[in-house]
């Protein structure tokens, strides 16, 4: 991948996880209130959370060659 879209992709992955923990910490519209949907959805969040962080990695790697 370009490394300038590695990084865009990883920005985009992290502020949209930031952005989708940030609504389901009150009434959001994912707050459904049973543990398996918790165990999901912080699942989910952690995923999103973690590619985010392995293309920012990956992009600042392609920037130093």
């Amino acid at each position: 991948m370009n490394k300038w879209i590695e990084l865009l992709a990883g920005l985009i992955l992290v502020i949209g996880g930031i952005l989708l923990w940030a609504l389901t910490l009150g009434n959001g519209f994912w707050d459904f209130g049973t543990a398996a949907w918790d165990l999901i959805k912080g699942g989910v969040l952690l995923g999103i959370l973690m590619f985010g962080l392995l293309f920012i990695l990956l992009g600042i790697s392609d920037l130093r060659k």
